[in-house]
């Protein structure tokens, strides 16, 4: 199994960057893509590493944020026949509040009408392809994390804070354990982990993606304390975590706190890196 990160907010030399997250995965003689950053920028990126765009067989969207879902018209001129598989509750708009200022951070507000017979919606654990599954939260109480991250959806008129039902993770099975893909991780990627374990019945070996640990004004803050963010690795090596790659919303200083009290199990991401796994 192998990982190429096509965008993220840091890149190899020569590599597009930008605020968003995008990886192209190849599993058991099959071609995935998850999300495609904020921008068609992982195209460049895609052509400079040899990434074959129109065979891809599935993609899917981890969440409905502009970040992750902004590529997808650019995809879709390359790529004329893969499904993209969301979670129903994608449908709805996402929007941060913050002072009373109300920002749209959704998908683009025009491509699920454009592009009708690409999308593919899911409400409940969905069995891709063989050892390739989609799981949504089932973890109770995550409107709590959405408060704390001034999120909210809105529907009919209605704004209720976001408990991240739009969101799903995308797991692997492996020989050595699962490998969970879940780009913001909004639900908490030890909850994630948890709800993975009991989903499958098998350990996670691995976790790639950010973890939105990051604060209100960019990658260079942090939402949560030193403690939080230490008590977060202690307890994803205790669920028998080995692996954790993650970047993008982790944000710099959480990542930093990460990599230094969890040396050699916490590496970054950046566009250009690729990751193997023995399948």
């Amino acid at each position: 199994m192998r990982i190429t990160v096509m965008i993220e907010n840091t890149g190899q030399e020569g590599m597009c960057a930008e605020h968003g997250l995008s990886l192209y995965i190849e599993y058991n003689g099959g071609r995935y893509l998850l999300d495609t950053g904020a921008t068609s920028a992982f195209l460049a990126n895609a052509d400079k590493l040899g990434i074959p765009l129109d065979q891809v067989d599935m993609a899917f969207l981890s969440h409905s944020h502009y970040d992750h879902s902004g590529g997808f018209e650019g995809f879709f001129q390359r790529n004329s026949k893969a499904k993209v598989y969301l979670q129903e509750k994608a449908k709805e708009a996402c929007y941060k509040i913050t002072d009373n200022e109300r920002s749209y951070i959704g998908i683009p507000k025009h491509l699920l009408a454009a592009y009708p017979e690409r999308f593919c919606f899911l409400e409940k654990d969905f069995l891709a392809a063989r050892g390739v599954w989609v799981l949504p939260h089932t973890t109770k109480g995550l409107e709590k994390r959405g408060k704390r991250a001034h999120m909210y959806r809105e529907k009919e008129g209605d704004f209720n804070t976001d408990d991240f039902a739009h969101e799903q993770s995308l797991v692997f099975e492996t020989e050595k354990g699962l490998i969970v893909l879940n780009s913001c991780s909004h639900g908490g990627i030890v909850n994630i982990v948890r709800e993975a374990e009991e989903a499958l019945g098998r350990k996670v070996y691995a976790v790639v993606g950010g973890f939105h640990l990051m604060g209100t004004d960019g990658i260079q803050t942090m939402a949560f304390t030193e403690e939080e963010v230490i008590g977060l690795g202690r307890d994803l090596l205790a669920l028998g975590v080995e692996e954790i790659y993650t970047g993008h919303c982790t944000g710099a200083p959480a990542y930093e706190i990460l990599a230094e009290n969890f040396k050699g199990h916490v590496h970054d991401l950046a566009a250009g890196t690729r990751i193997t796994f023995p399948s």
